[in-house]
């Protein structure tokens, strides 16, 4: 996980997809922090993204530097706790302005069933489970 979270964090941007029940749906995020021991991200509540995971979990990132990329696959899980928020918050201090712990707005999910491919065009794909 500690790799995933590593590439993902030099990457700055990554892209999360949904399913919306007609289309797919593809939006970049930046948000990434390792809270007992797993890998969470964070959106709002009042975000089309939050109520897509919500009917649909199942997710896909992808996250690309130079010529490597990582994709992965994973259900999102929602955690309500104010510690879980605070420290992602705490690890994305950027975030601050428009978000605080329990404003009703800031919701932490992090990943299970996690399925991470490392790719490029030279050597074999490197999968990660978690």
């Amino acid at each position: 996980m500690k790799k995933v979270y590593d590439y993902i964090k030099k990457c700055g941007t990554y892209y999360i997809a949904t399913y919306d029940s007609e289309y797919p749906r593809v939006r970049p995020f930046n948000t990434i922090d390792i809270f007992e021991g797993k890998l969470y991200m964070q959106t709002a509540k009042c975000k089309p993204v939050y109520h897509q995971m919500l009917k649909h979990p199942k997710i896909e990132i992808c996250a690309c530097k130079g010529m490597n990329w990582l994709r992965i696959q994973a259900t999102a899980v929602f955690d309500e706790r104010i510690e879980a928020e605070k420290h992602l918050l705490n690890a994305c201090p950027y975030l601050m302005p428009d978000y605080m712990p329990g404003d009703g707005n800031n919701v932490v999910f992090y990943l299970k069933n996690v399925t991470a491919t490392f790719s490029n065009f030279e050597t074999e794909p490197e999968i990660v489970k978690f």
